[in-house]
């Protein structure tokens, strides 16, 4: 790997400890709730206000359009639910899992992608924290080695979401019915990325689940009042 490449895919993986610092500091202001985004972050931040409600527009919308994906339902008989499943692409500490599993909301296979650094740090949390570990089920396999968690309704797996081969193999492994309906994430993820490998990512999901969602939601307005405050925050732990 070149080493422009690999300090850009550090920066890009520093970006999820910034976000998760982020979010924190929105559920200590009380502007939402989540009882897991502190086992994420080593040390908690207070933001600006523009920042917390911003990350709570964030939130917000995210939560309005995946539980209208959940509770929506297909022409099924009276007697039978319609599985889905939901795929991640750069989940980074993303807790959303943990939480649907509280509300009774989780779908039948949720799938997280990231890359192996990222995986394997939220594996080892999963495994050695009990609140995090009961969420999943008893005889999941658990490997921070290998960045992997394997449950029959989770799976948490290292890609690069640049090689789109991988891509197949890792949806292969997860178990991942392409003719079920998905919610695909990608959350302040694509904007990271070149334009080429953005159109192939979103190519791909479009090949590969016959009905599917892609939720993508992205930094475009530098220059307001919440994109520079944003930039000056990046500034400050990068540069």
């Amino acid at each position: 790997m070149a080493a422009d490449s690999h300090s850009n895919r550090v920066a890009v993986m520093a970006t999820n400890d910034d976000a998760s610092a982020s979010k924190l500091s929105c559920v200590k202001k009380g502007y939402m709730r989540d009882d897991y985004v502190n086992l994420f972050v080593r040390r908690p931040v207070r933001r600006s206000p523009i920042i917390n409600r911003g990350y709570f527009a964030r939130w917000a919308a995210f939560r309005k359009l995946l539980f209208q994906f959940l509770q929506s339902e297909a022409n099924t008989d009276e007697n039978s639910c319609t599985k889905k499943q939901i795929l991640s692409l750069g989940a980074g500490f993303d807790t959303t899992y943990f939480q649907l599993q509280d509300e009774g909301k989780a779908p039948h296979l949720y799938v997280e992608l990231d890359f192996k650094e990222v995986t394997s740090k939220k594996a080892a949390l999963i495994e050695t924290c009990s609140q995090l570990r009961d969420k999943v089920g008893a005889t999941a396999s658990i490997s921070r080695e290998r960045g992997e968690v394997l449950d029959d309704h989770y799976k948490l797996l290292p890609v690069d979401l640049r090689d789109i081969q991988r891509l197949d193999d890792v949806i292969t492994l997860a178990n991942m019915d392409p003719s079920l309906p998905t919610f695909i994430i990608a959350e302040c993820v694509l904007i990271y990325l070149d334009p080429d490998s953005s159109r192939a990512i979103v190519g791909w999901a479009s090949k590969t689940f016959s009905t599917a969602i892609f939720f993508l939601y992205e930094q475009i307005h530098p220059d307001d009042a919440f994109g520079q405050q944003m930039i000056r925050n990046l500034e400050v732990k990068f540069f």
